[in-house]
């Protein structure tokens, strides 16, 4: 990427070593699985690296639990502090528990509730204060001020990314001959981890970061070399929500990254759908980002095997089930359309006959008789129709036709 902001990152490999140390018996060596569909779509193999698997459901436990063994004793005696809408949440209440310190979690009043409650179950009083994340963070930090108790930072402090960085060794000893690390990006703490074992051992390696395109930051804060904020940050990936990057991972993202790309929310969305269908995981849209930059651009990964780091797997059910849809929908698999036929007995039952005929199956139907545009004896009929990707709804748009219907949307 070749943008200087900073001659020396803040973090070394013997920081990420003595983490990986300090991580041993505590945190998971999570499985590499490797995904015959996106090999075949890149042309290159291509692994994914299952956090989603990790303790708590995230790779959050890594840096947070490094980042609260290292206090002094009369820190630790203070308790610690933490904002978060959920992975960040889960790590430092686990991590907190193992290491017998008294934790507090401030979330958003709107939070998950099944977020909620595993952060009340990994041992942390858990607060609700703020609509918003920015919000729920100085509602932290007033309540550090105020009581002493050590703020735990989701991704700014050298300890946290030296924790983070601990995937990057084990993506090393899994997969030696990696070419290409994808890897999701919020405030940066797992990239920059990542990025700095990765090239201290393979500086040939690209690792590349992925960003939400409604939530992106770090394109333009490299750009003018210093982090700026993007104004309402919008995706459906909360996990990498963050309008600002951390001063401390950005220095070493400055440094050490080849790249930043985005994703749209389409592309998220598939992501999380094959995920689910071919690779039977569970992930979450921030943990699907690296393989929406696999779908998105398959061709720029080509050069050998690809690496794509699943962060995480924390998704409220009800935002799945919606997530999925939009997946479907984005990938052909749902089609939508409206058409007029004359109101009279038998002539729905004709048009679902020859729907029949293409395969597609109707989800829902509806009729409209109201419309001042309908002549007399028309009615409106909408359909939802669950199709096998975008070919087939082209087949059933050009059966329609044929057969005679005039189809309006």
């Amino acid at each position: 990427m070749n943008y200087r902001v900073q001659p020396v990152p803040q973090v070394i490999l013997d920081d990420v070593r003595g983490a990986q140390k300090m991580l041993s018996g505590v945190s998971r060596v999570t499985p590499m699985e490797g995904s015959r569909h996106l090999s075949a779509l890149v042309g290159a193999p291509v692994h994914l690296k299952c956090e989603n698997l990790q303790r708590t459901g995230s790779f959050k436990l890594r840096g947070a639990y490094v980042r609260i063994a290292g206090l002094r004793p009369e820190q630790r005696a203070a308790g610690v502090v933490a904002a978060s809408a959920g992975n960040h949440a889960q790590g430092v209440a686990l991590a907190s528990s193992l290491l017998g310190v008294r934790s507090t979690v401030f979330m958003p009043v709107g939070a998950p509730l099944p977020k909620v409650a595993a952060t009340q179950e990994y041992g942390a009083e858990v607060r609700l204060e703020g609509q918003v994340v920015d919000e729920t963070l100085a509602a932290a930090q007033e309540y550090a001020d105020r009581t002493g108790a050590v703020f735990i930072h989701p991704f700014d402090h050298r300890d946290i990314i030296a924790g983070q960085g601990t995937v990057g060794l084990e993506i090393l000893e899994q997969c030696p001959e990696v070419r290409t690390i994808l890897v999701g990006v919020g405030g940066g703490g797992l990239a920059a981890g990542i990025a700095v074992a990765i090239k201290a051992l393979r500086p040939d390696v690209q690792v590349i970061g992925v960003q939400a395109a409604g939530a992106a930051a770090y394109p333009p804060s490299l750009k003018v070399g210093h982090p700026v904020s993007v104004d309402r940050p919008a995706t459906m990936a909360d996990g990498i929500k963050v309008g600002r990057p951390g001063d401390v991972p950005f220095a070493i993202i400055g440094e050490l990254l080849d790249d930043v790309r985005t994703v749209s929310e389409d592309a998220l969305s598939s992501a999380l759908l094959l995920c689910l269908e071919r690779a039977k995981l569970v992930v979450e849209p921030a943990g699907c980002a690296p393989v929406a930059a696999l779908l998105s651009e398959p061709g720029l990964y080509g050069g050998g095997p690809v690496v794509a780091v699943l962060s995480g797997g924390n998704v409220d059910p009800l935002l799945l089930q919606r997530i999925l849809r939009h997946g479907m929908a984005a990938a052909g698999r749902y089609l939508s359309l409206r058409l007029r036929v004359a109101d009279a007995p038998g002539a729905l039952a004709g048009l679902l006959g020859v729907l029949s005929t293409v395969d597609a199956n109707v989800l829902d139907v509806s009729h409209v008789r109201t419309d001042p545009r309908l002549g007399l004896t028309e009615v409106e009929v909408e359909l939802h129709l669950e199709t096998k990707g975008p070919e087939h709804c082209k087949e059933v748009a050009r059966t329609l036709h044929a057969a005679g219907y005039r189809v309006m949307g």
